[in-house]
Formats: structure tokens, sequence, C-alpha cells
């Protein structure tokens, strides 16, 4: 599988766990002999902001990580792109789900999902998507940027029940219809991390049914990382995912 990572992405840039050092040696030690790397190009302008306001493209220079967020963005894109041949992950940080168009909080800044989403249908590569979200936090900003769109489904896991969970996906994933199943893969929901949720074998899962669905629908598929912050873990888990969309 095509995984879309940069070095840059080792660099602690802030002192929130999204950036905590090791979190991306965990995962590139993990699945380093299973998949192949590519090196990303940062996403242009015009990409950010045609789903950002300018003020907040400023803000996030201002903050001085502008680059790093355009980066993960462009990384997102190329990821997707990627998605639409084979499945494919973005190894990505800062993570985006709570990047609103003028805001963002969570250890986001800029929205990689909506911005990958948005970018393939300007480029006339697809018609619908449909993100699944799959982190413990609720993805409010790709909510808000894309949720009002009708060529655009955005579905947040909620329940707190493992069975309940997987059962979700399933249906979800039984009537979906999109040319591209985006994942936003947030791991915190593993019972060793934040959520205590699920296991390591439900990402293969997970995986697995989104592949499915993508295959059924005639169209593509992709993840990108969002949270997770048990190191321990953590790779084990984007492996996992990985494994499954493969």
């Amino acid at each position: 599988m095509k995984v879309y990572f940069h070095e840059q992405f080792y660099e602690v840039y802030t002192s929130d766990p999204a950036a905590a050092p090791g979190r991306m040696e965990a995962v590139v030690d993990a699945i380093r002999d299973e998949v192949d790397f590519l090196t990303p190009e940062p996403a242009g302008a015009a990409d950010i902001a045609s789903v950002h306001s300018k003020d907040h493209m400023v803000w996030v220079e201002r903050e001085g990580l502008y680059d790093i967020a355009a980066l993960a963005a462009g990384a997102a894109i190329q990821t997707a792109e990627s998605g639409l041949e084979a499945p494919a992950f973005g190894l990505i940080r800062p993570p985006g789900h709570h990047a609103s168009s003028g805001s963002a909080w969570g250890f986001c800044y800029f929205s990689n999902m909506a911005i990958a989403v948005d970018t393939l249908k300007r480029r006339k590569k697809i018609r619908t998507a449909y993100v699944l979200d799959i982190d413990l936090h609720y993805g409010d900003g790709t909510v808000n940027i894309l949720g009002d769109r009708k060529d655009v489904h955005v579905h947040n896991l909620e329940t707190q029940n493992r069975k309940s969970y997987m059962n979700e996906i399933e249906k979800a994933m039984a009537d979906c219809s999109a040319d591209i199943i985006g994942i936003s893969a947030g791991f915190d929901n593993h019972v060793q991390d934040w959520g205590s949720v699920l296991h390591t074998d439900d990402y293969t899962a997970i995986g697995q049914m989104v592949r499915a669905a993508a295959e059924k629908n005639q169209g593509g598929c992709f993840g990108i990382l969002e949270g997770g912050y048990n190191h321990d873990v953590l790779g084990q888990n984007v492996l996992a995912l990985i494994r499954g969309l493969e």
C-alpha cells in the first residue's frame, strides 16, 4: 500500500499530544515492512482557500504552523487521489477534523479531509464522497465545512459500545454508494487509549468493510491519521487498519 509520509512530520511543532515526540516513529516502525512510503508535496494556497477563510490562513501562518499544516493537507490530497486507484493511507500531522472554515482547535489547523475531498471534487475526479470519522472525538470541523453539501456524507461514530460501534459501520458501508470513502482515522478509541472501546483487530475489520464498500461502488477509499496517543499501541492499530484496507 502507498503511505504518504514526510520526515517533517517527525518535528515537534507544538506542545500538544498530536505533536509529541515518538508518535510518528511508533507508526513508521510498525508499518515500514508492509508499505511503500511516498513523499508528499504541500497543498497549494488555492486548495486550502477552497475550504478556509483568508483570515484563518493568516492566523495559522502567524502561529508559525502554516508550512507543516499545508504539508499535511497536501499529503491528504495525494492520498485521496491514490485511493481512487488502490487503497492508500496518509500518515500525517497535524490532524484536521477539528478545523472549521474560520477557526480550529483540538490540535488541528487545516481540515485535511475537507481539503482532500473538495479538491478531488473541483478536479472532477469524483462526484460524491463519504467521510467515516472513527476518532474518539466528534469531527466538528469536517461537519462544519462539508456537512451541508449534498455531494458529501459525513458520518461520526459516537457510541461507546464496541458491538454497536462495529454494527453501525457495517450498516453504513452496506448503504454507502459514494465514489470515494475517506476514513478520518483516529485511533484514540482503542482500549488502551483515551476511549477504551475498540480492539486492534477491530481496525482490521473496519478497513475490510470500507474496502468492500468501495469495491461494490466501483470507487476508491483511503485513510488519513487523526488522533491516537498511546505510542505503545498506535503503530499496531494503524497497521491493522492498513491490512484491512488491503
